[in-house]
């Protein structure tokens, strides 16, 4: 296992190093006091990613506020955002780049190259170190960082001069960001974005952090300052500095393997028992989530809860994770973080309320929440949560969808106030004023009541703003109110004497004219790019959902981008994923010159996705698709020495290091979604159709098992989703084949009862003697010309039943036994 004296060594060779004696990016130079966190991050950054590597006492967990800084954001983008009227003075060869965020530095004096060769070659040739800044479109502080360095005409005059300058996406390219964000958590203690760090001209690093002032403030070295010591330091000290950074390496080599369990054990019942009791006491009751402020969404836990609470639902702790998950779920949708005008949810809240979000929307967050709102619907067919779900997939089909069926990454925080005005802020395009309110509620009544007494009270609007000075300590929100219930419908509408018809009608009218309001202001910044990984996610949400409600049409979604990333995102010949896509200027599907390649989480999550599409749809072909594409990740991504699969495959000279992701954090890690993909391929398996396919794909998910089992003992929260998996793996899969006509009502009816429950490890296939694909589970019968069912779980199939009331029992009945089997 890498100890702490391999952290303390990397802190040492990093610019702490006594030979270099160069700056220390993280001490506080000053007596200024230190600030909070100025960078965006997301949960799996603000946790700490290995506390067994880092060491309990070298990790620090920043505490996110809201953003503090004074610049307010006027971005020079290569984007619409400039005025025609206004020529740019400086362009840069990231104007022929298709990501977003790229493209917003393509006007700055800074000489910006894209990660590519020729920026490589261009250091070694000139002998300087690479300045290398990585971040994402939707970043509050990558705007900061540029407003305030990248457009300063001094500062790129330096940078310029002594380094070779190299702009990176995270979205676009992950594999660069995992590798050097490595780096800087185990060298300052924390991760986030912007994400600077100055590499040798072999992309060793020697030394980086993630935002940095202009000059000297905050207990933080001033941009400028490092940037002129570091230069000066390579001059006099370059074999010092190439020593180390390759000592540093061997050092990251050591942090990135994944602690293996000598033994090759699989984790028991003990694991996922542990696992559920952590998060119980990690629970907040009054508003809900595991931890205090910020407060994330994170759906793998929802996942792993809601499959306990499924294995048994009889069991008391599972009763207590389904109502953790209910509540917590209910708190985040009556919450701020919840978009109550626009749809859809915020990246996070800074308080414990839920109810002052970082603004930005992310892809990955709706697709999450889907299934999320989608079982608490399935546990208790509450419409609440139904509704939800519907709100969701309102959103991404207005908001975030490409007319080509793919979907858009995500909306930013920051926006223009008003048209004309010259600074972006956080928030403008969400937040209400009482006089604004007044002023559209106006003349609107009921029964003698005026609308906006009734919508005041209900989303705790307050004439002064509703934003408390802690979730606002540098007074952006003065005055602003972001819309929260705290209350409920039936209170309110008691409150003014409404039935709860009335009471609706008006807050249904009310929400009309908001959102008719908010069309009228600057929209924030929407990053139009488009990812494999994030849109097989989408896939995975929207076909659970159409299942789950019944709705035809997020079924059709699903399958209109599926279409999507098979033109667009899909090579025929070598059967392989490439990453991502844009939308041109003129609307079209535009890609890269060199097209990025497709990373273990585009496989993981777009198999996922399928897998979910097959069950939704009924349609052998997407089952298939997914079989091609997971042998296509055995091959690129699979680790035969030590199990598991790497983030990215071997072809790229660049990637200076290959990592296994161990965190589900924001999204899942691709291993853990691997190994469910892979039982559920065991599960769908026929031998006499997919020779040793079940016996190959169940061995590979007790090989990642395996590979993970030390950190699924030790760190359990670390790995819910995987910790999910691990259940699926003991206990089997809950399978209910059917066989009969796929356009039967009969058969129909069948599915439809399946679709319905909240069922662990649930695999639902149906064998339609019409389809000769479908000799997947060529061993099912119908009996006589009926569509037949039959349900199996741990590994012994019931008898054969044909009415929908003997299925309902059958899959209503309790579990047999929950005991831990290590197959």
């Amino acid at each position: 296992m890498p100890s702490g004296r391999t952290v303390l060594l990397l802190r040492r060779l990093s610019t702490g190093d006594n030979r270099l004696k160069t700056i220390n990016l993280n001490q506080n130079t000053t007596k200024e006091p230190l600030v909070t966190n100025p960078v965006c991050t997301h949960r799996d950054l603000g946790l700490p990613k290995r506390l067994s590597t880092f060491g309990p006492n070298n990790i620090c967990v920043p505490q996110l506020t809201r953003s503090f800084s004074d610049n307010k954001i006027k971005m020079a983008s290569g984007s619409t955002e400039i005025p025609h009227s206004e020529q740019p003075k400086h362009t840069n060869r990231l104007i022929t780049e298709k990501s977003p965020y790229l493209l917003q530095h393509a006007h700055n004096p800074v000489q910006w190259y894209p990660w590519c060769q020729e920026a490589i070659d261009k250091a070694k040739q000139e002998n300087k170190l690479i300045f290398l800044s990585v971040g994402y479109s939707t970043c509050h502080w990558c705007h900061v960082m540029e407003k305030e360095s990248f457009e300063n005409e001094d500062v790129a005059k330096v940078m310029n001069e002594h380094f070779v300058n190299i702009k990176v996406d995270r979205e676009e390219r992950p594999d660069i960001d995992r590798v050097y964000m490595l780096f800087v958590m185990a060298t300052s203690g924390g991760g986030g974005w912007p994400m600077s760090v100055f590499l040798t001209p072999d992309l060793r690093p020697v030394t980086g952090g993630t935002y940095f002032p202009p000059e000297d403030r905050w207990g933080r070295p001033g941009f400028k300052t490092i940037l002129l010591s570091l230069a000066k330091k390579w001059k006099d000290n370059q074999q010092q500095f190439l020593e180390a950074s390759s000592n540093i390496m061997q050092a990251l080599k050591k942090i990135s393997l994944v602690d293996s369990d000598t033994s090759n054990s699989i984790p028991t019942d003990a694991s996922w028992e542990k696992c559920v009791h952590r998060f119980m006491n990690l629970y907040e009751p009054e508003f809900g989530g595991f931890g205090t402020a910020p407060k994330f969404p994170q759906a793998s836990i929802f996942n792993f809860l809601f499959h306990y609470y499924a294995r048994d639902k009889n069991h008391p702790e599972g009763k207590k994770c389904l109502n953790m998950c209910l509540h917590t779920l209910t708190k985040i949708a009556n919450g701020g973080i919840h978009d109550h005008v626009s749809s859809g949810f915020a990246r996070y809240s800074v308080d414990n309320d839920w109810h002052v979000p970082h603004f930005e929307k992310m892809l990955y967050d709706q697709a999450q929440l889907l299934v999320a709102y989608t079982d608490a619907f399935l546990a208790t067919k509450d419409k609440f949560y139904a509704d939800v779900v519907q709100d969701i997939v309102k959103y991404v089909k207005r908001d975030l969808r490409h007319e080509a069926g793919g979907f858009y990454s995500a909306e930013d925080a920051d926006s223009y106030p008003e048209f004309g005005a010259p600074h972006k802020k956080e928030g403008a395009f969400c937040t209400w004023e009482y006089s604004e309110l007044e002023s559209l509620l106006d003349g609107k009544n009921i029964d003698s009541t005026p609308y906006l007494s009734i919508f005041c009270d209900y989303f705790g609007v307050e004439t002064d703003g509703n934003i408390s000075p802690e979730s606002d300590p540098h007074n952006e929100l003065t005055n602003k109110n972001v819309l929260i219930v705290y209350g409920s419908k039936e209170t309110t509408a008691e409150k003014f004497g409404l039935s709860l018809d009335k009471f609706e009608q008006v807050i249904s009218e009310c929400i009309d004219i908001l959102y008719e309001a908010r069309q009228k202001r600057p929209r924030p910044h929407l990053d139009t790019k488009m990812l494999c990984s994030w849109n097989g996610l989408m896939i995975a949400g929207l076909a659970q959902a159409g299942q789950g409600l019944g709705e035809k049409d997020f079924v059709a979604d699903a399958i209109e981008t599926a279409k999507f990333i098979k033109k667009h995102l899909y090579n025929e010949t070598t059967k392989s994923l490439l990453h991502s896509c844009y939308r041109a200027d003129d609307g079209s599907v535009a890609q890269t010159e060199t097209p990025i390649q497709g990373f273990l989480d585009d496989y993981a999550f777009l198999i996922k996705g399928l897998l979910d599409l097959y069950e939704a749809s009924l349609d052998y072909h997407w089952l298939q698709w997914a079989r091609d594409l997971q042998l296509k990740q055995n091959e690129l991504f699979w680790d035969s020495e030590n199990g598991g699969y790497f983030t990215c495959s071997a072809d790229d000279s660049s990637v200076v290091l290959r990592l296994k992701e161990d965190q589900d954090g924001a999204e899942p890690s691709g291993n853990s979604v691997s190994c469910h993909n892979l039982l559920r391929l065991a599960a769908y398996s026929d031998k006499s159709a997919v020779p040793d396919g079940e016996e190959q794909e169940r061995e590979l998910a007790k090989k990642i098992l395996q590979a993970f089992a030390k950190r699924l003992t030790d760190t359990p929260t670390a790995l819910p989703e995987m910790m999910s998996a691990l259940m699926f793996y003991n206990d089997s899969p809950t399978q209910v084949l059917i066989a009969g006509g796929c356009s039967d009502p009969r058969t129909l009816e069948l599915v439809r009862v399946v679709r319905s429950r909240l069922l662990p490890g649930r695999v639902l296939c149906v064998a339609d003697p019409d389809v000769p694909a479908a000799a997947v589970l060529s061993r099912i019968r119908s009996v006589g010309d009926v569509p037949t069912a039959y349900v199996c779980r741990r590994y012994a199939c019931s008898l054969p039943v044909t009415d929908v009331k003997q299925l309902e029992s059958l899959l209503d009945e309790p579990p047999v036994a929950t005991t831990s089997k290590t197959k």
